[in-house]
């Protein structure tokens, strides 16, 4: 038996990382406890994406386990142990504006959580690659201090900027206002690295862009296409908060992050950082993003425009994909944005629940 284990599976990433190492023949075991409703109410809630994901994989099982509990986590490392060939560190608070109401719980959640996880792998299964989902939000509003210029419906570099192609892995993440969102996922970003570099674990930080796919429970405050999309298909108002709603994403679609894991598991390394997202291939403003939507429904969005910005929320910015795709030049993606929209509204999900 290999096993892999998957925190935040019924999430977007998780649960796409369920669906494909199950495809693959593992035994996947999910450790997510739907605190996605408790963070965002009922639209956050995934337990819909848990029943389809036991429906639909027999080789799948899920424990309603709080990352924050070192004790339920140590039985379940206890239990298959040796077995266990990969963990995928998905669960998360993943909102700004619930880790500012929330501190305590947003960095007990995104840091002590990692850190329970890093622990028993070392105790329990120190030879299996240890993948964490983290943030480009490492880097807090440093971005925002690129020479940015405003065009018709974004902002932009000029393409002689040294980071037009995306913001690489050098970019500093000191001096800078990160939010506490952003605070306690840098520090599970750097003590994964830390415990491949000190301790010798296969760990891997990926510092995630917009992430989104048709599993994407999309909240107010978190996961704004898929959010935009609900909102398109309920006819209800979008709130743009900042910057004109020019501000840039890139987006890249949860397979074909998944299909990065896979790269990584195949030929792993020890304490690794990357850029991920859409990069130059896949991005777009918040308002090409309503375009988008709106060409594709034919239905006409409300907006609201808020003039003051989120805390640390980034103006412009795009992934530097190079350094990944130099370690896996077999990575190759499939989705740009209009596709990713495309299918947000022709998922199933929208369609039950009468979007």
């Amino acid at each position: 038996m290999s096993v892999v284990i998957i925190t935040g599976s019924t999430g977007l990433v998780g649960s796409e990382a369920v669906n494909f190492f199950c495809q693959k023949g593992f035994d996947v075991i999910g450790i997510d406890n739907n605190l996605r409703k408790f963070f965002f109410g009922e639209d956050g809630s995934t337990i819909w994406v848990k029943n389809k994901l036991i429906k639909s994989n027999k080789k799948f099982k899920n424990f309603s386990v709080d990352i924050r509990n070192y004790n339920n986590l140590n039985k379940i490392f206890k239990k298959y142990s040796k077995n266990i060939s990969l963990i995928i560190h998905c669960a998360a608070q993943p909102s700004h504006d619930y880790g500012k109401n929330y501190p305590i719980i947003d960095f007990n959640v995104n840091a002590t959580g990692t850190l329970n996880l890093l622990e028993l792998t070392k105790k329990y299964c120190a030879e299996a690659p240890f993948i964490f989902m983290s943030t480009n939000k490492v880097y807090g509003d440093n971005p925002n201090k690129l020479k940015i210029v405003e065009k018709k419906t974004r902002w932009e570099l000029k393409k002689s900027n040294k980071y037009f192609k995306g913001i690489n892995e050098q970019f500093s993440i000191d001096e800078c206002t990160h939010s506490f969102f952003g605070v306690s996922k840098t520090y599970a970003d750097l003590i994964v690295q830390e415990y491949g570099k000190n301790i010798g674990l296969k760990t891997v930080s990926f510092r995630g862009g917009c992430i989104t796919g048709p599993n994407h429970s999309g909240a107010k405050l978190h996961g704004f296409l898929s959010y935009l999309v609900k909102l398109s298909l309920t006819k209800k108002k979008y709130s743009l908060i900042g910057y004109k709603g020019k501000q840039v994403r890139d987006n890249l679609h949860s397979e074909d992050l998944v299909n990065c894991f896979w790269e990584f598991y195949k030929k792993p390394r020890k304490g690794e950082v990357y850029n991920i997202g859409g990069g130059r291939f896949s991005n777009c403003s918040i308002i090409e993003a309503l375009n988008l939507v709106e060409s594709s429904t034919n239905i006409k969005i409300k907006r609201e425009l808020i003039k003051v910005p989120r805390v640390g929320d980034h103006i412009w910015y795009i992934s530097n994909l190079t350094k990944f795709k130099k370690h896996y030049p077999n990575w190759k993606q499939k989705y740009n944005t209009k596709k990713i929209i495309e299918e947000l509204i022709e998922s199933t999900h929208f369609k039950k629940n009468n979007y």
